[in-house]
């Protein structure tokens, strides 16, 4: 197998630009691939290990192994850990190996963007990301990269991890401050990111200002959720995909539970925004995107990968 190659997440993180892997996605999600709703497996200490595969035709057959240990932060480790291995999809042959932590942030950050890209208003200013794990700096680049913020903030439960996360990234040239009152900042943001894993609502539908975006991350099993059902319920709702969606996302399926919404209230998909359907109608409409991940996200990162490496 000397054909096969291996990637660090710094080799990840050195040839997958924000703006590049934003495009990619434009361009690749606009065709699903096959791409079976991951199987998910608790683990003890509340920690879970997923399997994401996924093919398609011409862009290879790909496989994502995942565990989550939400405990590990208190150990200064990443809670997600990850590897992707892709196969040539006409012989089978494995191509590269590659540590996924990477790939898996910033594959997610820039499909928050491209969903954003459609969804934040143009004269969009405040940007709030809630959580300070792995996800958040990569939220503020990616999103940055789709519109202007004059200023973000970034809000944690341990204000010295949002001081330091802030700290880094004021010094890449971002004007983050740290959010000492999360209702007050959420009140005043016009794109609202959470990437957190927690099970109890973190914002709350009273707070949303008309014209406010969603962008719902972290949580992605059913028992987990970052907002109300109300906030839910004010929004119109874009997901990844629907199947993935009505399966795993906690802040729909507890609104559904609620009878805040129905099934029917999820409006449209990411592919739906990629062919002009689903776009923010005005400048006072709440919309929200909850993605739960696509292993197809995956793939078409891969592959950017390999053809940047090899050109």
């Amino acid at each position: 197998m000397s054909h096969l190659r291996f990637f660090t997440n710094a080799d990840v993180a050195a040839a997958l630009a924000y703006p590049q892997l934003i495009e990619a996605l434009r361009q690749g999600l606009a065709n699903l691939a096959e791409a079976p709703v991951r199987a998910s497996h608790a683990l003890p200490d509340d920690a879970s290990l997923l399997c994401m595969p996924v093919w398609q035709k011409g862009q290879g057959v790909g496989v994502k192994l995942v565990t989550v240990f939400p405990r590990n932060g208190e150990k200064g480790l990443p809670s997600v850990a990850a590897l992707f291995t892709l196969f040539d999809d006409t012989t089978g042959r494995p191509l590269a190996v590659m540590e996924a932590s990477e790939l898996t942030a910033r594959r997610t950050s820039c499909v928050s963007a491209l969903a954003a890209s459609a969804l934040v208003r143009h004269d969009a200013s405040r940007l709030l990301v809630v959580g300070t794990g792995t996800l958040a700096a990569h939220m503020v680049r990616a999103h940055s990269v789709v519109r202007r913020y004059e200023r973000v903030d970034i809000w944690g439960r341990h204000p010295e991890k949002a001081a330091e996360l802030a700290r880094q990234l004021e010094a890449e040239g971002y004007p983050v401050h740290v959010a000492l009152d999360l209702q007050t900042c959420a009140q005043q943001a016009d794109c609202i990111s959470c990437v957190t894993t927690s099970t109890s609502p973190l914002i709350l539908g009273d707070w949303l200002h008309p014209g406010t975006h969603l962008d719902l991350v972290g949580a992605f099993l059913p028992s987990m959720r970052e907002t109300d059902s109300a906030a839910v319920a004010r929004s119109r709702i874009v997901v990844d995909t629907r199947a993935g969606a009505l399966e795993e996302a906690g802040d729909l399926l507890f609104a559904i539970a609620d009878g805040a919404i129905t099934e029917q209230s999820i409006h449209f998909e990411l592919a739906d925004l990629l062919h002009g359907r689903g776009h923010r109608q005005s400048n006072s409409e709440i919309t929200l995107f909850k993605s739960v991940g696509h292993a197809q996200e995956d793939l078409i990162a891969a592959q950017l990968l390999l053809s940047t490496v090899n050109a």
